[in-house]
C-alpha cells in the first residue's frame, strides 16, 4: 500500500513517545497524526491495518484513517482526533488524590477488553508472539529458553482480546467516553500477558522512569496497581497472591525490552526467577 504524502506544516506537535510523535491538524480539529521515527516504514502500515480490524470489532479506539508519509520522509497514520482527551497516567499524575477512581475505571475497561472474543484467524496468538521473541533473543541460554518456552506452553489458551502494551498511558478518556490507543501489538490469549505490563510499569520500573514517562511518583503508581488489582481480580485473592501469579508474566516482557534495547536487562530478569 502506497503512503499518501502530507505536509508536516499542516500539523502541530502535541507529544512524543518510544515509537514516535503525535500531532494535531492545525485547521481540522477532527484529525490527528501518529508519526513514527525515521526509518520506520512497515511498522506504521502494519499498525494501521491492525487498528482497522480492531476498530471494526467495536473495541473502543480512535477511528484509524490513512497511511501517510510526511515531506521529511517519516511515515505515520492519521486517526480521528478525540478532542480534550486525557490519558489515565496523565490524569493520575495531575490528580494523585483521584488515583483510586482512575485505577478502578481503567480496570473496568480492561475487564471488558479481556472478555471480548476475537476471530483467531485474523490476529496473532500471544503465545506465538512470545515464542518468536524468545527464538530471536540472543541473551538467554538454550537451557533458559527451554524453561521459558515450557512456562509459556503451560499457560491456558483463550481466544480473548489482548491489548499487547497495556499500560495506563495507552488508554484515554474524554468526558464519559473511554478508548484504548496504540494497538500495534493487539493479539489474543490469556489476559495475564496483558496485566503483566501494567505491573511492570507500576512496580518494576524505577522512580525516575515512572516520573518521566508516566508523570507520577512511584508511590502513586504502586497505589494505582493496588486499586486496579482490587477491582480487576476482586477480593477473593490477596495482593501478594496476585503478584506471585503476575510476576513471571512481567518477566516475559524482558524479551521485548531486550529486543528494543539490544542488551540484557538484569533488573527485569529478576521477575523470571520463578521460571528459571
Amino acid at each position: 500500500m502506497d503512503a499518501i504524502k502530507i505536509s508536516l506544516d499542516d500539523f502541530i506537535r502535541t507529544g512524543g513517545g518510544f515509537n514516535g510523535e503525535s500531532y494535531d491538524h492545525k485547521t481540522d480539529p477532527t484529525t490527528m497524526l501518529k508519526l513514527y521515527h525515521p526509518g520506520k516504514i512497515q511498522q506504521p502500515l502494519d499498525e494501521m491495518l491492525l487498528a482497522q480490524k480492531v476498530y471494526a470489532m467495536g473495541i473502543p479506539t480512535p477511528e484509524p484513517g490513512q497511511y501517510v508519509v510526511t515531506d521529511d520522509g517519516r511515515y505515520g497514520i492519521l486517526f480521528k482526533r478525540i478532542p480534550d482527551k486525557v490519558s489515565y497516567c496523565r490524569a493520575v499524575g495531575d490528580h494523585p488524590e483521584m488515583v483510586q477512581h482512575y485505577a478502578e475505571e481503567f480496570a473496568e475497561m480492561c475487564l471488558q477488553l479481556h472478555s471480548t472474543h476475537v476471530d483467531t484467524t485474523q490476529f496473532e496468538s500471544v503465545k506465538e508472539r512470545y515464542y518468536r521473541l524468545l527464538a530471536e533473543n540472543p541473551f538467554f541460554t538454550t537451557a533458559e529458553k527451554d524453561k521459558i518456552a515450557n512456562f509459556i506452553a503451560d499457560v491456558s489458551d483463550t481466544d480473548t482480546a489482548i491489548h499487547g502494551d497495556l499500560q495506563f498511558g495507552n488508554a484515554i478518556f474524554a468526558g464519559n467516553k473511554r478508548y484504548f490507543i496504540d494497538l500495534g501489538d493487539f493479539c489474543y490469549g490469556h489476559p495475564y500477558f496483558d496485566i503483566a505490563m501494567l505491573y511492570l510499569c507500576c512496580i518494576l520500573d524505577d522512580e525516575p522512569y515512572i516520573h518521566e514517562y508516566f508523570h507520577m511518583h512511584k508511590p502513586t503508581a504502586i497505589a494505582f496497581w493496588e486499586h486496579f488489582s482490587n477491582t480487576y481480580f476482586g477480593n477473593d485473592q490477596s495482593l501478594k497472591d496476585i503478584e506471585e501469579e503476575i510476576r513471571p508474566f512481567a518477566g516475559l516482557k524482558t524479551l521485548i525490552i531486550e529486543r528494543d534495547t539490544k542488551c540484557p536487562m538484569p533488573s527485569f530478569r529478576v521477575a523470571l526467577e520463578g521460571i528459571l
